[in-house]
Order: C-alpha cells, then sequence, then structure tokens
C-alpha cells in the first residue's frame, strides 16, 4: 500500500514538473508572416483549381472519345470485336494518361507551396499541410 501510495505521488510530482513545459506560451505569427503564407497558399489553390480543371476536361474528352469509337464499332458488325478493343484501349490509356498528369500538377503546386512557406518562415501552426491526404488523389 505505501509503495502504492509512493508511485502515485511521484507519477503526480513528475506530471506536475512536466506539464509547464508544455504549456509554454505560442507567439502569435507576425501579420507579415501570415501575409506571406496566404500568398503562398492563393498560388497553391490557383494552380490546383487549374490542374482539376484540365483533369476533368481530359477526363471528359476521354469518355466522349470512347463513346464515339463504340458507336463507330457498333455500326460496323464485322469490326465490333476489334472496334471494341480499341476503343477500350484508348479510353483506357487517356484515363491514365489524365491521371498522371493530374498527380503531376497536384504535386508541383504542393512542392512550391511548401518551398514558399518555408521562405515564409512560417511556423507549421499558420500552415495548412497536414491537410494536403484530402486532396483528389486521380485514379
Amino acid at each position: 500500500m505505501i509503495n502504492k501510495n509512493i508511485a502515485i505521488s511521484s507519477a503526480i510530482l513528475a506530471l506536475s514538473l512536466a506539464l509547464p513545459v508544455f504549456a509554454a506560451t505560442s507567439t502569435v505569427p507576425s501579420s507579415a508572416v501570415v501575409s506571406c503564407v496566404a500568398t503562398a497558399v492563393n498560388t497553391r489553390e490557383t494552380a490546383l483549381v487549374s490542374g482539376i480543371s484540365a483533369y476533368a476536361q481530359s477526363i471528359q474528352s476521354a469518355y466522349s472519345t470512347r463513346a464515339s469509337a463504340l458507336q463507330q464499332a457498333y455500326s460496323t458488325p464485322s469490326g465490333v470485336k476489334a472496334g471494341v478493343k480499341v476503343a477500350w484501349s484508348a479510353f483506357r490509356a487517356s484515363m491514365k494518361s489524365a491521371s498522371q498528369t493530374w498527380r503531376s500538377a497536384q504535386k508541383a503546386a504542393w512542392s512550391q507551396f511548401a518551398t514558399a512557406a518555408k521562405a515564409c518562415k512560417a511556423p507549421a501552426s499558420v500552415t495548412d499541410t497536414t491537410n494536403s491526404s484530402s486532396e483528389v488523389s486521380g485514379q
């Protein structure tokens, strides 16, 4: 019983000594730092919007092209099998290319943001890099 009380007392003492270290006051970043990060975020978001727009247009084009190719394939009874195969092959290639282009644009936007945010000398609390996993990944 005494050993248990000593252990509990020791734990409480250790926590009371450690908590002030964790409760250090945080400093508010300067408006110049916040403005610098805001510019970097705006640049990143503009690049991401442009990239996702191009991705969506590429996907739409792939589907439209596939629809036309399949329509053509089924209008020629002797060439249905070959036409369908070509249509789907071209579709897969277009989708793969669109995804690669999107991932490249996304990676470039986040990389440029990281460089710009680092140049701002901003603390991690000012940036939103922890949310990057919420991005659309592209198939």
